[in-house]
């Protein structure tokens, strides 16, 4: 049940706006707020009935009313904010990406584990019950043994070289913002890739503009991922087996319908549950279950991997010629 715990938002940007939103109409007690400015926190605090309204992130993570932090900074500030969080004694749902690098999220993950305190990475499409039920279908072998994952998300965003995607220096560009879904994924799916294939062509600015990437397993399975953030695709995802497929409806990572088709090409199953608001509810009450249940790792989106994604996304940065000026 939501209300376990009080929550803080640290950041009132759009993402922050969403998840709020979701918590607030799913019963969940939202305690604080904090924004680099108080005037930006009161806004924030007056549009969903927030108590408390902080102007700084140092006084939300020290406000005695909250249990939990919810970090919804850029990528470039998740480490800083999360660690903030973490050493103040507040368990932590950091929004995708986890953090900017895999050296950053190992730092956070290990201040976690250390202080017996959970960080969860807020993968919402992971909690949401189409991809619950995708994960049963599969380990039911109703498709047999899954050889290949292809899934994409190619978005139209602003061309604005000042905006977030587009800046370099906040971590802008297709993979870290679009590309962590399906990537996300494909580790979902079948965990960690053996090797790793990526190329992108870069903007203006220096950003990545798509990303083909290719990643492929020790038993010969393969993911076949894109993302790009200048062009619209259906943005579907496909899971084949031996016996048959899983066709996610688009928007796969939102809440979203599939069908599972034999090897017939006939309809074995149909998938379709309506979700309230915008489904973020779902991770937020991953993370109330696992304080109540006295862990700190989900079996859903497990700390370490969310480490290993970023050590891959390394990899990945690697190969494109993607480097940050922070790093």
């Amino acid at each position: 049940m939501a209300g376990e715990l009080r929550w803080g938002i640290l950041g009132t940007g759009g993402i922050a706006h969403l998840q709020t939103n979701d918590l607030v109409k799913n019963g969940f007690t939202v305690s604080a707020v904090g924004s680099r400015t108080l005037e930006s926190a009161r806004a924030f605090a007056d549009e969903f009935g927030i108590p408390a309204a902080h102007g700084s992130y140092e006084e939300l993570v020290a406000d005695p009313d909250v249990d939990v932090i919810y970090v919804s900074t850029p990528h470039p500030f998740h480490a800083e904010n999360a660690l903030l969080a973490l050493e103040a004694g507040k368990h932590v749902l950091m929004e995708k990406p986890f953090t900017l690098t895999g050296a950053e999220a190992r730092r956070v993950v290990d201040t976690a584990t250390a202080k017996n305190l959970v960080v969860l990475e807020a993968m919402w499409t992971r909690f949401l019950p189409h991809m619950i039920r995708l994960r049963e279908v599969i380990a039911e072998g109703l498709i047999g043994e899954v050889r290949t994952v292809i899934a994409e998300h190619d978005r139209l965003l602003p061309t604005d070289p000042e905006h977030r995607i587009n800046n370099l220096a906040l971590g802008g560009g297709a993979l870290l913002d679009l590309g962590i879904y399906p990537v996300s994924f494909a580790f979902d799916i079948f965990g960690t890739p053996e090797s790793v294939f990526a190329a992108a062509p870069l903007t203006a600015t220096g950003v990545d503009r798509q990303d083909a990437i290719v990643f492929t397993y020790g038993d010969g399975q393969q993911a076949m991922l894109h993302a790009s953030l200048d062009t619209l695709g259906p943005n579907f995802a496909i899971v084949y087996g031996t016996k048959g497929r899983i066709e996610v409806a688009p928007i796969w990572y939102q809440p979203t319908s599939f069908t599972v088709y034999d090897a017939d090409d006939q309809v074995v199953e149909r998938f379709d549950q309506q979700v309230s608001q915008r489904g973020m509810q779902f991770q937020a009450w991953e993370v109330e279950r696992l304080v109540r249940d006295g862990r700190i790792a989900s079996d859903i989106m497990p700390p370490e991997q969310s480490v290993t994604i970023m050590e891959t996304l390394d990899q990945i940065r690697a190969q494109i010629g993607l480097k940050y000026p922070q790093e």
